[in-house]
């Protein structure tokens, strides 16, 4: 524990464990993934997606040796019992900070499989991480605005194909794939622009969730819903280097896929995409109530 040290200090030996944990697992990884391409067998793919996943599974367990090693953080985490790492999932949550990353990863490491977000097509660049997370099959989207949709409808349903052509990757395989339904960071002013009905959350985005439901909704085990508190506050990434994170709640709910969710088209069948849409503001109803009831449960310390 290294609770005594000052917190700038601590933010300093975190960063740096981080970067080298980083590129002590990369090496390996780009080097698997160069066989990954050269060998287009079952078997080989099958070796190496194993190689990689274990690889990743590495990366996350260093972090959270890290994690502790800056200051014992306070978990208070419940539902996590149903869930198997042999089953596919769809996984979502509320989106507070960068942090919520590195918590998910935390709590669910080798209980499911690595989780795969959905990444805007830019941060392939990342120097070093960008390049891992193409190796490690995250599915990059480029976003169109509507003005841009407008003058080119060609390029509509164009997220929809590649989330489909992603997926398929995934077809032999079990995995988690993620989702933040707000689509960005809950901030006090994103939340005032939106004129959000909830306390705590942004208006959710449905169409996400919906592709991925059109894509492999069949194979999915179920959705994991989960809802983060921080009792101390929303932290910054440097409050985790730092270890000022002191406690974190995290609550997990699985929920069963409605059958008529599954395989329908979200851009094109009016009636599914109303019906799903009033769904997920089901769920963040009771997400947003949840969140008030962990805010009287566990407020600041």
């Amino acid at each position: 524990m290294l609770d005594f040290l000052p917190a700038p200090l601590r933010g300093v030996i975190a960063s740096l464990l981080l970067a080298i944990n980083t590129i002590v697992c990369c090496t390996p990884l780009f080097v698997v993934a160069l066989f990954k391409l050269c060998l287009p067998f079952p078997a080989a793919q099958r070796a190496t997606d194993w190689l990689m996943r274990h690889i990743h599974e590495a990366w996350i367990s260093n972090n959270s040796r890290w994690m502790d090693l800056l200051r014992k953080t306070r978990w208070h985490i419940k539902g996590l019992e149903g869930l198997d790492y042999e089953h596919s999932y769809l996984i979502t949550s509320n989106h507070q900070s960068w942090v919520d990353i590195m918590v998910l990863q935390y709590v669910l490491n080798k209980r499911i499989r690595p989780l795969k977000f959905f990444l805007k097509q830019e941060l392939i660049w990342v120097p070093v991480i960008g390049l891992a997370w193409w190796a490690l099959g995250f599915p990059f989207m480029k976003r169109y605005s509507k003005a841009y949709l407008a003058k080119h409808p060609e390029k509509k349903g164009a997220d929809l194909a590649t989330t489909r052509k992603t997926c398929a990757k995934f077809k032999d395989q079990s995995v988690g794939i993620f989702n933040f339904v707000e689509g960005t960071r809950f901030t006090e002013a994103k939340h005032a622009q939106q004129n959000s009905p909830f306390r705590y959350l942004l208006k959710p985005k449905a169409g996400g969730i919906a592709f991925v439901l059109d894509a492999m909704g069949e194979q999915l085990q179920s959705i994991v819903n989960v809802t983060i508190h921080y009792p101390g506050g929303r932290p910054g990434y440097w409050d985790l280097l730092c270890g000022n994170v002191r406690d974190v709640v995290v609550v997990f709910e699985e929920l069963n896929i409605p059958a008529e969710f599954i395989g329908k088209n979200y851009d094109q069948d009016p009636e599914y995409r109303l019906a799903f849409q009033g769904w997920i503001n089901q769920l963040w109803e009771d997400k947003d109530r949840l969140l008030g009831e962990l805010h009287r449960k566990y407020p600041p310390r």
